[in-house]
């Protein structure tokens, strides 16, 4: 392992190697919401947890044999993609009304803007390469990634057979 990956234990006996700087540091800005305008992937547990929360033949889509929160178009100008669209739970206010109404989030929205994948066996986790293109929230906090993982990775992750956070819609 290079010097610049580290082991670091997250959960009892689940580990990760990190390969950003450790340095790094993060917080949601308000008003930035790039990380909703594009699909995300529901893992099955996700969608037991969301099926408690919405109407799913609503709120999600498939592609490519996979689950992901419907993409909608909005009638606005803030809070979407360049295509006018954005994540069904995203408010007018750039708020998510899952997380804000039900205290809950998917799990990829949970690890942004963090990318995990498989590699040997073990989970690895690195800032997403269009997170430093787009997010706003990337070393502008006190708040260290590195000794926050457990809010960024849940625990799920370790039991997926692919929890590659490459996938979009």
């Amino acid at each position: 392992m290079s010097a610049d990956h580290r082991r670091v234990e997250v959960y009892p006996d689940r580990e990760v190697v990190v390969e950003f700087d450790p340095e790094l540091t993060f917080e949601c800005v308000d008003d930035c919401t790039w990380c909703c305008h594009h699909g995300v992937l529901l893992y099955d547990r996700d969608l037991l947890e969301l099926a408690q929360r919405a109407n799913l033949a609503e709120t999600t889509t498939e592609f490519r044999g996979e689950k992901f929160v419907t993409r909608e178009g909005k009638d606005r100008e803030d809070h979407v993609g360049e295509d006018g669209s954005a994540c069904a739970f995203l408010r007018e206010d750039g708020l998510c009304s899952l997380h804000l109404e039900e205290d809950w989030k998917p799990t990829r929205c949970s690890v942004f803007p963090l990318g995990v994948w498989l590699e040997d066996g073990d989970l690895h986790v690195d800032i997403r390469d269009s997170a430093y293109e787009h997010c706003e929230g990337l070393n502008v906090s006190e708040r260290s990634v590195i000794d926050n993982l457990e809010a960024f990775l849940p625990e799920l992750l370790w039991e997926l057979e692919n929890p590659d956070s490459d996938r979009e819609l």
